[in-house]
């Protein structure tokens, strides 16, 4: 159903921090579901270890959410975080409808905003992994991306997104509203 809120997180990178953003986001939202697009645990070899890194809290806080949960496979995940994580993080993509649209999800690295899947126009494809919100219509279809909960890059800050009635819209930390597409 279109009007569910939906919240969405990505790059949260092993930070106790950005997992906290998380269930702040989830306690002023109330969505009925919590889409991750990957990366939940590690920093990897390209980003700054996360002031707050604390890998095995975040594990404590990801298994113990009580909203339904869709995740994707992030760049930085490992079989290992699937054996830690009770719910499924190895998938490339996962697809969720949403009204009369598709939302394709992945975190970016295999599929992303210039190596789209097919979509049909008004397709949403949702990514993380750039770490750089997004709201824009390119070709019919919707690029959507929250950003990054802890280790948000070219000047932005911390983010998440959220799907409701009127749209997309990517907030900070604080839960103010910082852009917005309507879809």
């Amino acid at each position: 159903m279109k009007t569910e809120k939906m919240l969405v997180v990505s790059d949260i990178h092993g930070a106790l921090d950005g997992a906290e953003i998380l269930l702040d986001a989830l306690n002023v939202h109330h969505p009925s579901l919590l889409l991750c697009l990957g990366d939940i645990l590690y920093h990897g070899p390209r980003n700054d270890l996360p002031s707050s890194y604390a890998p095995k809290k975040v594990i404590e806080i990801m298994n113990g959410l009580e909203v339904p949960l869709i995740a994707v496979r992030g760049n930085c995940e490992a079989e290992v975080d699937q054996m830690v994580l009770n719910f499924p993080v190895t998938s490339d993509y996962n697809i969720v409808p949403w009204g009369n649209r598709l939302i394709f999800m992945s975190h970016g690295h295999v599929y992303g905003p210039n190596k789209l899947p097919k979509m049909k126009e008004g397709d949403i494809f949702l990514s993380g992994h750039t770490h750089i919100p997004v709201c824009e219509k390119k070709d019919g279809v919707y690029l959507l991306n929250p950003g990054s909960v802890s280790l948000p890059k070219n000047s932005h800050p911390c983010s998440y997104g959220l799907f409701d009635e009127t749209g997309f819209t990517v907030y900070t930390k604080d839960h103010e509203a910082y852009m917005h597409i309507d879809l």
